[in-house]
C-alpha cells in the first residue's frame, strides 16, 4: 500500500429509515477508528437517499410495522429510540418525505463546510430529530434548531432551504446513487479502480467494517468484497 492511500467511501443512507439509524453508532465508530491511521487517508460521502418519495412519502401510520421494526433494530444494533419518536408513530401523521429530508441535508453540508463540521455530525443531527425527538424532516425549524447545535448561522440554513438549490441537490444525489445501484440502506460503498463494492451491512460492527475494509486493501484482495446484508432492511414497515 501506499505511504499515504487515499480510500473514498460513500455512504448511502436515508433520514426515516430505522436500519440506518441503528448502524450509525457502528460507522462513527468505524471513522473514529482508523481516521488517524498514518499510511491511509479516508474520504467519507454521505449522500441521502429517496426512500420516500412520490407516491411513497405518505403518512407514518401508512407503514404499521414500523414499531416493529424498531424493536428489531434494537435487539440486533443496541440503539434506542426516543420518546418523541414513539408518540410520533402513535399519532401517525408525519409524512416520511425523504426529498424534504435530503434537502436539508444539502443545506446543512453547505454551511458546514464553510467551518468544518463533518458531514457525519449533521446526519446524526437529522436522524435524531426524527427517531429521538419525533420531529418532521420537512419542518423548517428542525434545520435552525441543528444549525444552532453545530454552531452553525441557523438563519442562513433556513433561508438556503426554502430555496430550489437544496431541493434539486437532493434529486442529484438520488441519481447518483440509483447510478451506483444502491438499492437497499443502509449502503457503504469502498471505491477502487475495480469500482465500488460494499463492505458489511446494517448490523455490522465497527471491527467488522475495519476488517473488510483491510481486505479490501490487501494485495491479495485487490476487489472490493460484496457482502448481502443480513437482515431485511431499508423502509419503513
Amino acid at each position: 500500500m501506499a505511504a499515504a492511500e487515499r480510500v473514498r467511501l460513500t455512504y448511502a443512507f436515508d433520514p426515516y429509515c430505522p436500519w440506518c439509524y441503528g448502524f450509525g453508532p457502528a460507522l462513527r465508530s468505524f471513522t473514529q477508528d482508523n481516521a488517524h491511521r498514518i499510511r491511509l487517508r479516508i474520504r467519507l460521502r454521505i449522500r441521502p437517499a429517496g426512500l420516500y418519495t412520490g407516491a411513497r412519502a405518505r403518512p407514518v401510520s401508512a407503514y404499521p410495522r414500523t414499531a416493529e421494526e424498531c424493536e428489531r433494530v434494537t435487539r440486533l444494533t443496541g440503539v434506542g429510540f426516543g420518546a418523541g419518536f414513539a408518540q410520533a408513530l402513535t399519532d401517525g401523521t408525519t409524512v416520511a418525505d425523504s426529498t424534504a429530508a435530503a434537502a436539508g441535508l444539502a443545506v446543512l453540508y453547505s454551511r458546514a463546510d464553510e467551518v468544518g463540521v463533518p458531514h457525519l455530525d449533521a446526519a446524526e443531527a437529522v436522524q435524531m430529530a426524527w427517531f429521538v425527538d419525533g420531529r418532521s424532516l420537512a419542518d423548517p425549524e428542525v434545520y435552525r434548531d441543528i444549525a444552532d447545535g453545530l454552531g452553525l448561522d441557523a438563519s442562513l440554513v433556513t433561508a438556503a432551504y426554502a430555496s430550489p438549490a437544496p431541493w434539486e441537490q437532493a434529486r442529484a444525489d438520488f441519481r447518483a446513487l440509483r447510478r451506483l445501484r444502491v438499492t437497499t440502506y443502509p449502503t457503504l460503498l469502498l471505491h477502487t479502480a475495480h469500482g465500488a463494492g460494499r463492505l458489511g451491512g446494517a448490523a455490522s460492527t465497527a471491527a467488522s467494517l475495519t476488517a473488510a475494509l483491510n481486505q479490501c486493501l490487501a494485495p491479495a484482495f485487490p476487489r472490493p468484497s460484496f457482502t448481502p446484508p443480513p437482515v431485511s432492511q431499508g423502509e419503513l414497515s
